[in-house]
């Protein structure tokens, strides 16, 4: 019986890593190759979910500096009628961001796939 309860809360901490960790649905993946023919686009939002330290250090152009932790105090900066292209260091916490923003009524938001770390001007 213990053998079953334990494959059971195995199962169920693996799907929640596995859902924690997969984008949502709702949202778009982008490369970097689609993100520089997009770049400049007065129809999107460009965010940086990086910590102020990262950002400093190298960052793209164009991109808005508000960090994961700042975001649910910001939202008011943010328009709902935009698309919000999310970049972090290596996509996790902008897909984390991503998540945050549906459940916040934002309906266009796409996530940069790898990142600034697979960033290449």
């Amino acid at each position: 019986m213990s053998l079953v309860i334990n494959g059971l809360i195995i199962l169920l901490f693996v799907w929640l890593l596995v859902r924690k960790i997969m984008p949502d649905k709702d949202v778009k993946q982008m490369t970097h190759d689609d993100l520089k023919k997009v770049m400049g686009d007065r129809k999107r939002q460009f965010v940086d979910v990086r910590t102020p330290d990262e950002y400093a250090g190298n960052h793209i152009k164009g991109f808005k500096n508000i960090p994961l932790h700042n975001l649910t105090t910001r939202l008011d900066e943010l328009s709902k009628t935009k698309e919000i292209v999310l970049i972090c260091q290596s996509g996790m916490r902008s897909n984390k961001a991503s998540k945050i923003l549906i459940k916040k009524g934002f309906a266009k938001v796409t996530n940069i796939q790898g990142g600034m770390a697979s960033w290449k001007k």
